[in-house]
C-alpha cells in the first residue's frame, strides 16, 4: 500500500497543491457460505450481523488501499475530497468504490 495522504476535505491545512486527476479504488467482496447462513439466521432474531459489518469494513479498507495505489502510480502526494460509493450486488456481496482527486504538493 502506498503512503499517500487521504482526506475528505477540499483543503489540506498548510499545503499548496495542484490537481493531477481523479482516482478510484474499487473492490467487490463476499463472505463464505457458512457466514452467510449464520447472517441469515441472525436476521430472523434481529441485532447486528457482525459478519456483514466485518465484510463492509474489509471492503472499505481494500478500496482505500487501491485508491492510494492508484494515486501513487500517478505521482500524487495526497487525495482530497475522498468519498465512498457502495452497492449490494447480491446477498452477502458488496461493492465499494473510494474516489477523489489526486494532488501533487507544490512549494
Amino acid at each position: 500500500m502506498a503512503q499517500v495522504l487521504v482526506v475528505t476535505t477540499e483543503n489540506i491545512p498548510g499545503k499548496n497543491y495542484e490537481a493531477i486527476g481523479e482516482v478510484f479504488g474499487l473492490t467487490t467482496q463476499s463472505k463464505n457460505v457458512v457466514k452467510n447462513i449464520g447472517a441469515g439466521l441472525k436476521s430472523v432474531i434481529g441485532g447486528e450481523i457482525k459478519a456483514y459489518t466485518e465484510l463492509m469494513s474489509e471492503t472499505r479498507d481494500t478500496a482505500v488501499d487501491r485508491l492510494k495505489d492508484n494515486a501513487a502510480a500517478m505521482g500524487a502526494d495526497a487525495v482530497v475530497m475522498m468519498r465512498y460509493d457502495t452497492d449490494s450486488i447480491d446477498e452477502g456481496m458488496e461493492t465499494v468504490t473510494a474516489y477523489g482527486t489526486a494532488v501533487k504538493f507544490v512549494d
